[in-house]
């Protein structure tokens, strides 16, 4: 048995998923999880968080990186960077947004829109 990844959008794919947990040898791990954000939420993030780097909201100069690191600390993701080994930059670090579920992916934008609307952010697609 190979490894599996089952969307739950139905009985049928729960049925499936049952007898594969059925046929699972002993030790098996199972993982069970929310979805992850959609390629349209990913898609509207870097959009929202390009329109923050081209506004520049209280003069602050930043690439879309740090404007997503900016937005999840907001949100109360933990991120943080440090400076590369050949001290040329800085690194990234911390919670990752890929792995944000649906809903916080959604919480993220809606408060990405609510800090350029009190900064006069001008969108240039989306809401």
């Amino acid at each position: 048995m190979t490894g599996q990844t089952i969307i739950l959008r139905s009985d049928t794919q729960r049925d499936f998923a049952k007898r594969l947990i059925d046929q699972a040898p002993v030790d098996a791990v199972v993982n069970i999880k929310p979805a992850t954000r959609t390629n349209d939420q990913n898609a509207l993030l870097w959009s929202l968080l390009s329109d923050l780097a081209r506004a520049r909201p209280q003069g602050r100069v930043h690439t879309t990186d740090v404007w997503k690191s900016l937005a999840m600390a907001m949100c109360g993701f933990p991120s943080s960077y440090e400076p590369s080994l050949d001290g040329n930059g800085v690194v990234p670090l911390g919670f990752r947004s890929s792995r944000l579920t649906k809903v916080q992916m959604s919480d993220m934008i809606e408060a990405i829109y609510a800090y350029g609307a009190e900064h006069g952010v001008q969108w240039s697609g989306g809401k």
